[in-house]
């Protein structure tokens, strides 16, 4: 069962990463890949977005090559099988938010559930 636990937080952590990623973020497609069709966000900012509005922020620049996310702690456990919950610290251009999400397998493989960000001090 450790094996199954790591082998699932592993992949989560892949995907979560991906997402980071100003190349993946620039297209929709490979966004929608990793995305849950059910995917729902409560930002830093206390704004719900689906996954209609969150390919609009995606696909428009707002993490670049110049100055990637910085990422830390990363951590994740398996809830159930097919489910994971990740927590890590992302540093964005000096905005810090403590961040979580749940990724749950899928017939075509990992993708996001649901994510949410808090901003720290």
């Amino acid at each position: 069962m450790a094996d199954e636990s790591e082998r699932a937080v592993q992949a989560a952590i892949e995907g979560e990463m991906r997402l980071l990623d100003p190349e993946v973020r620039a297209c929709p497609d490979r966004v929608l890949e990793l995305l849950d069709p059910e995917f729902t966000e409560i930002g830093a900012s206390g704004r719900r977005w689906d996954v209609e509005s969150i390919l609009t922020v995606t696909s428009g620049g707002s993490v670049s090559a110049e100055s990637p996310v910085e990422v830390s702690e990363m951590s994740g456990v398996l809830l159930a099988p097919g489910v994971v919950h990740l927590t890590y610290f992302a540093d964005n251009q000096g905005r810090r938010a403590w961040r979580s999400s749940v990724w749950r397998l899928t017939r075509t493989g990992w993708r996001m559930y649901f994510h949410q960000g808090t901003l720290t001090g």
